[in-house]
């Protein structure tokens, strides 16, 4: 589904992906590196965001480098940032009501099915979405993107800032919408979840792809944990 060759990504003089590759073996793939290793770049240059300058970022067999986010957004790509990045202005129902896209079919997500996805945001609707928990901000940022109707979901850091309970709650809903048909690239330095979640890891260290491999060998992988993460 998504092929990533070679990338190249600038911010400004500073050169931060200096040849990252990445394919999505799997339904859910992660990719992993310590801070400021270029996790956050890779996905702003996959999404548009942040334009590469070089290198190759396949989706379907189409070539998508250099192409404006809305129109990576309608080849079915659905962003959920670092931050969760929400509009103190917009209620919980405007923020779903402004990305809804492209609802067809039984299987549509629609803003009603997210609401029945997620509850806890559901009695909220009327609300701004910067009064929400943490946790009901991430539930918020995920479901604006599915409201786009992807067939991939890039998530960044879902866990980052959120109580336990709310990681889990992060977690059980990544696991339902992989078993729904749902693809997802995950960058995490929550490693738990990277582990609960993922069946193939990547490792970008200096902005180049380092390591990949299969998720379940990867957890008993000491010595690359080590090596390039810090985990003992």
């Amino acid at each position: 589904m998504l092929e990533v060759r070679d990338l190249q990504t600038y911010y400004g003089t500073s050169h931060v992906l200096q040849g990252a590759s990445l394919s999505m073996k799997r339904p859910c793939v992660a990719l992993l590196g310590r801070n400021g290793m270029g996790k956050t770049t890779f996905m702003r240059s996959v999404m548009g965001l942040t334009p590469a300058s070089g290198g190759s970022i396949m989706f379907d067999g189409r070539e998508i480098a250099g192409k404006p986010p809305h129109e990576v957004a309608s080849f079915g790509i659905g962003y959920v940032p670092q931050g969760r990045r929400l509009f103190p202005s917009l209620s919980v129902h405007e923020h779903l009501h402004l990305a809804a896209r492209n609802a067809k079919g039984d299987n549509a997500w629609t803003i009603e099915r997210v609401y029945e996805m997620f509850p806890e945001v559901a009695r909220r609707r009327d609300i701004s979405g910067a009064r929400l928990s943490g946790g009901e901000q991430q539930m918020l940022a995920i479901g604006r993107a599915l409201v786009t109707n992807p067939r991939l979901l890039l998530l960044d850091e879902p866990s980052e800032g959120l109580a336990p309970v709310a990681v889990e709650r992060v977690i059980d809903v990544c696991r339902t919408l992989l078993r729904d048909g749902m693809s997802i690239l995950l960058v995490e330095q929550n490693i738990r979840v990277a582990d609960a979640l993922a069946e193939w890891v990547y490792i970008l260290v200096g902005g180049k792809t380092v390591h990949e491999s299969d998720a379940l060998p990867f957890r008993d992988d000491h010595e690359t944990r080590t090596k390039y993460l810090g985990i003992r």
